[in-house]
């Protein structure tokens, strides 16, 4: 993953219309799948209903080859940080779901998957490559933004997340 080239001023002034574009945006989606496997039961998907936790949404699509990197690499961080507040969200937008779902079976996932086939989504967070990932802290305010994945930045990235879940470093 790759910072997004942005000061930490613009992130804060886009913070709160990203979060409450998301929650607007992420209530009108359906959930459809958790943990990679196809359901036909909907659930509506509030990134309101975190407010506590942090979150990441992340955008991804069949056809990036970095998102079959960075899906587990995702997987690992909910597994690790998840009873300590993590809560991530992947959101598909290839606009056919059966793409997606070929995906899903060679690289099974293992957090709450959100489907956005019309690009909706993607649009409103203006979205240029994939994956993108928008770090939420517990407050719904944008932090972190990164576009594209680097093994490399693994452990930055991981150690950023440790920081916004336990900011006291205890």
């Amino acid at each position: 993953m790759k910072l997004a080239s942005e000061s930490n001023g613009d992130r804060r002034a886009r913070a709160p219309a990203i979060a409450r574009i998301a929650a607007m945006l992420l209530s009108a989606l359906m959930v459809g799948t958790v943990s990679g496997e196809s359901s036909s039961v909907a659930a509506p998907l509030d990134l309101a209903r975190y407010r506590g936790r942090i979150v990441i949404v992340d955008l991804w699509a069949s056809w990036c080859k970095s998102c079959r990197q960075s899906i587990p690499w995702l997987n690992t961080m909910r597994e690790r940080y998840g009873a300590s507040g993590l809560t991530i969200i992947g959101v598909n937008v290839d606009a056919e779901r059966r793409d997606a779902d070929k995906l899903l079976r060679d690289v099974p996932i293992e957090f709450e998957i959100v489907f956005d086939p019309k690009g909706d989504l993607a649009r409103q967070f203006k979205v240029q490559a994939m994956p993108s990932t928008f770090v939420f802290d517990r407050t719904g305010h944008l932090v972190e933004t990164y576009v594209g994945f680097r093994d490399a930045k693994k452990d930055e990235h991981e150690a950023a997340l440790r920081n916004l879940l336990n900011p006291t470093g205890l």
